[in-house]
């Protein structure tokens, strides 16, 4: 009878044990995925946006600092793409129209860069702007011509981007807060954009301002 209590104890420190493991290594459980524990760890390092040359839509060039003292909301996509960029940028209007007008442009900026250069020319990404409202100020659409600049964008913001042979990428996908230091300060949810506006009120009302 003893022993079948001393093996019933055992097996429950067994699995307070593993518990406690999982907890920790879940982050809380909150990190469940590989993609949820990437952000997690993205957000806690929070790593500066590399010195990059940018050149939009309207054929204009400039370093990442353009953007120096201002939040700025961030999606990696490709033109081409027809499945996961057209509602990830779809998702980056919801959040654009949900914030007051007075803050954009002063206290944040959007902007949609391509990891396709090649592909995405600035009048191709004049036309795909069209699409979701952007005005190609508040919001804006670029590319990264230098093959190294882009690499090491992102490399740090830890986006994975497989080409294939046809032309197409497999890619993840989020909204990327950089804040005005020029540090990623949160990576949200691309699907919940209701959620993403909220957060973004919260800081901005938190920095000072009337939002």
């Amino acid at each position: 009878m003893l022993k079948g209590k001393e093996s019933k104890v055992a097996l429950g420190l067994v699995l307070l044990f593993g518990f406690l493991l999982f907890f920790i290594g879940t982050d809380g459980f909150s990190a469940f995925t590989a993609e949820t524990a990437r952000k997690h760890n993205l957000i806690d390092s929070q790593p500066v946006f590399p010195e990059v040359t940018l050149e939009d839509s309207q054929e204009r060039v400039y370093p990442f600092s353009e953007f120096a003292g201002k939040y700025v909301l961030i999606t990696f996509i490709y033109t081409a793409c027809t499945d996961v960029c057209p509602q990830l940028e779809m998702n980056m209007s919801e959040v654009y129209q949900a914030l007051p007008e007075d803050v954009l442009g002063e206290d944040i900026v959007f902007l949609s860069v391509s990891f396709d250069p090649e592909q995405d020319t600035p009048e191709t990404l004049s036309t795909y702007r069209g699409y979701f409202d952007s005005d190609g100020e508040t919001w804006r659409m670029a590319r990264i011509n230098d093959q190294e600049e882009l690499n090491s964008l992102l490399d740090a913001f830890g986006v994975i981007v497989i080409p294939d042979d046809n032309g197409n990428f497999t890619h993840n996908s989020a909204f990327y807060l950089v804040n005005p230091e020029g540090r990623l300060e949160n990576v949200m949810d691309y699907k919940q954009p209701e959620a993403a506006a909220e957060t973004i009120r919260t800081i901005l009302e938190e920095k000072g301002g009337d939002v």
